[in-house]
């Protein structure tokens, strides 16, 4: 019989492993067992680690809310004024937010919970207070709720869309916005 190594990081493990499958298969069908499975730990580590798989399922979420939420804050904090914010929220459509199948069926699965668990719901509550707060640093909070709301609305589209709108439509979306729709050869125009 094979004997498993001892593993410090084992809690991490069964973390990723348990978004791998939610990305997989989606939150109904994630087990202990298959998440064991996955992260190669025995299935009593689950119960060692964590009380349910609601429990696991948050620290999943959170941890991949976090992760996202990051990259937009750097992105955000690089700019040094609005027409590169303005740049950046462009590239966060295009680059960052969908950078795998997985990243676009996380937050769905996320935001399926979030609709009937209150706790799942505070963690997209954190995540858009997050993503807001680094759009603050360039743009009014009016602003920045609505490029919120088309970041996600664009993402949606582009993931599902067949023949998804050039990036020329964001930028000029993002630029009626901010109110940058006229702005000449700056470096706003140029993230198209």
């Amino acid at each position: 019989m094979a004997t498993r190594r001892v593993d410090p990081e084992r809690r991490q493990h069964i973390i990723l492993a348990a978004l791998e499958l939610i990305a997989e298969e989606g939150v109904a069908g994630t087990t202990h067992r298959k998440v064991a499975a996955r992260a190669d730990v025995p299935l009593g580590s689950m119960t060692y680690h964590f009380e349910s798989m609601d429990e696991l399922l948050r620290e999943a979420f959170t941890l991949f809310a976090d992760r996202v939420a990051s990259r937009f804050e750097e992105r955000l904090a690089a700019a040094t004024d609005r027409e590169q914010a303005t740049a950046a929220v462009v590239e966060i459509i295009h680059s960052d937010v969908i950078r795998s199948e997985t990243e676009f069926v996380l937050p769905l699965e996320l935001y399926a919970l979030a609709a009937r668990v209150p706790y799942f719901r505070s963690i997209t509550q954190r995540w858009m207070a997050r993503s807001r707060a680094a759009l603050e640093l360039h743009f009014s909070p009016d602003i920045a709720i609505e490029l919120d709301a088309l970041i996600e609305g664009i993402t949606i589209h582009r993931a599902f869309d067949r023949d998804p709108a050039p990036r020329r439509l964001t930028v000029e979306a993002v630029g009626r916005i901010v109110g940058l729709a006229d702005v000449g050869d700056s470096e706003y125009r140029s993230a198209l």
